[in-house]
């Protein structure tokens, strides 16, 4: 009795391990009839426990079972679990066609698991030819010429809005980078203001010059200097040649080509005066200079143009501080480099689209 329990355990447990390490081999196919040329799948599906190792058949895209059958595709294959988890069942798929017509039988698959072969049962296919009408072969046309397809502009449309964006982006760097080479502002600010005559200028100065009553000191160098400089810039505006360059001497010679000597002695002493404070250290007398002031004052009188009352006024530029155009030109660096990559960007999307068009 003890025997015949022992003996029931231990083929209990070979039953239980051969269930176990049991691996099952099938294959089926989808259609086993069709036309030369056509497709149709074979499954290879195979059962065995988690754990172990299973090598498939070594088949690859455009290789041939037998011959005239070949694989068009191998799929990816899929994993079920089975047992919670303790068996698998793998099936693998093979997309398959036929060249010729014909009847052919397809040798069992074979997997190995652990090493060890297993086979699935043959499967029989049938391949039939394509029937072809010989008697009306009038119906029959050779296949068109190549044709293009006509332009379309909805196509087009983004490309040339793309490639119009492009250069307006490349444009406004190009402008930016020109601006900031130079140094020259985007926006320049004119104000127009009528420029005010020459002999208004110099009166105007000499009234200031009179205000500060600089004649009264014992040093009248300043007083002089500021006299005589207001006196060449009336008459290089005046007269037309450089008279802030020009010594006393030389400002009297040039004006004596459109004066007479008698016109210019007031103006002679005034400069000679002048030139013997700046350098030889003169000291004059208050009536004295107030008298060179007055000589002044009545050469620009009897010498001067009145300017034309309907003459346009003059643009006068305003000039930026600085630290503004610092600013300025920090930021059109910043917009320049913006635009660059926006136009090397479109650039890019308008070759891509373009090709992607014509290919």
């Amino acid at each position: 009795m003890q025997r015949l329990r022992i003996s029931s355990f231990i083929l209990s447990l070979l039953i239980i391990c051969s269930a176990r390490s049991q691996v099952a081999v099938d294959v089926r196919v989808d259609s086993l009839q069709f036309f030369i040329g056509e497709q149709t799948d074979i499954t290879l599906s195979v059962s065995l426990d988690k754990g172990q190792k299973l090598e498939l058949p070594n088949l690859r895209k455009g290789s041939e079972i037998i011959p005239d059958i070949e694989v068009i595709e191998v799929k990816r294959p899929d994993t079920t679990f089975l047992n919670e988890g303790k068996r698998l069942e793998i099936q693998q798929k093979y997309t398959i066609t036929a060249w010729d017509s014909s009847f052919y039988y397809l040798p069992p698959f074979e997997v190995k698991v652990d090493g060890k072969e297993y086979k699935s049962k043959t499967l029989a296919l049938k391949v039939y030819t394509v029937d072809v009408d010989t008697l009306h072969l009038d119906k029959f046309f050779p296949p068109y010429g190549i044709m293009e397809p006509p332009f379309a502009w909805e196509d087009w449309k983004l490309v040339v809005l793309a490639a119009f964006a492009m250069l307006l982006a490349a444009l406004g760097a190009f402008v930016l980078y020109y601006h900031v080479l130079t140094g020259k502002p985007i926006v320049r600010i004119i104000r127009r203001k009528k420029k005010l005559p020459p002999h208004k200028v110099a009166i105007d100065e000499i009234e200031r010059i009179k205000s500060e009553r600089k004649w009264t000191d014992e040093d009248s160098k300043e007083y002089y200097t500021e006299l005589t400089d207001a006196l060449r810039k009336y008459i290089q505006e005046r007269y037309g040649f450089n008279a802030l360059e020009m010594t006393s001497s030389e400002i009297i010679e040039h004006l004596l080509e459109v004066s007479d000597e008698e016109g210019l002695r007031e103006l002679r002493e005034l400069f000679v005066t002048a030139d013997l404070v700046k350098f030889a250290k003169y000291v004059t007398q208050i009536n004295e200079n107030d008298a060179n002031l007055v000589a002044a004052v009545e050469f620009i009188n009897n010498t001067k143009v009145e300017a034309d009352p309907n003459a346009a006024a003059e643009p006068e530029i305003i000039r930026e501080t600085d630290t503004k155009r610092e600013n300025e030109v920090r930021w059109m660096r910043v917009a320049m480099v913006v635009l660059g990559l926006a136009s090397i960007s479109l650039a890019a999307f308008v070759v891509w689209r373009a090709l992607d068009i014509i290919m």
